[in-house]
C-alpha cells in the first residue's frame, strides 16, 4: 500500500468521523430546539449504554445465558442499585468490578 493511499484512508476516515459530529451542531448553532426533541435526546446517552452493555450482561459464547452461574448479571445488581443511588458512573463501575472480582476469588 502507498503511502497516499495510507495518508487518503486516515484523512477519509477522519473526515467521516468527525463531519457527522460537526455538522448537527453547525446547522443547530444558535437555535432552540423544541422542548419535546430535547426532552426526547435525554435518553440517547441511556439507550447507547444500554446497547453496548445488554449483551455482554445476557451472551456469553455466543449464546443467551440467564444462569444462575451468570458472574456478569450478579454483578449487574448491586451496580444498577449503585447508579440508581448515586447517580455515579464511577461508583457504579467500581461496584460492578469489585462485585465480579470478588466473585471470581470466591467461587
Amino acid at each position: 500500500m502507498s503511502n497516499e493511499l495510507v495518508l487518503l484512508t486516515m484523512v477519509g476516515m477522519g473526515l467521516v468521523t468527525f463531519l457527522p459530529r460537526l455538522l448537527p451542531a453547525w446547522f443547530l448553532r444558535g437555535r432552540k430546539l423544541h422542548p419535546f426533541i430535547e426532552a426526547w435526546l435525554k435518553y440517547v446517552p441511556v439507550a447507547v449504554l444500554a446497547a453496548l452493555l445488554l449483551p455482554s450482561l445476557l451472551v456469553y459464547d455466543g449464546q443467551m445465558n440467564l444462569s444462575w452461574s451468570n458472574l456478569y448479571l450478579w454483578a449487574a445488581l448491586p451496580a444498577g442499585f449503585t447508579a440508581w443511588k448515586t447517580r455515579s458512573m464511577f461508583a457504579t463501575v467500581l461496584v460492578g468490578m469489585a462485585v465480579v472480582a470478588i466473585a471470581r476469588l470466591v467461587l
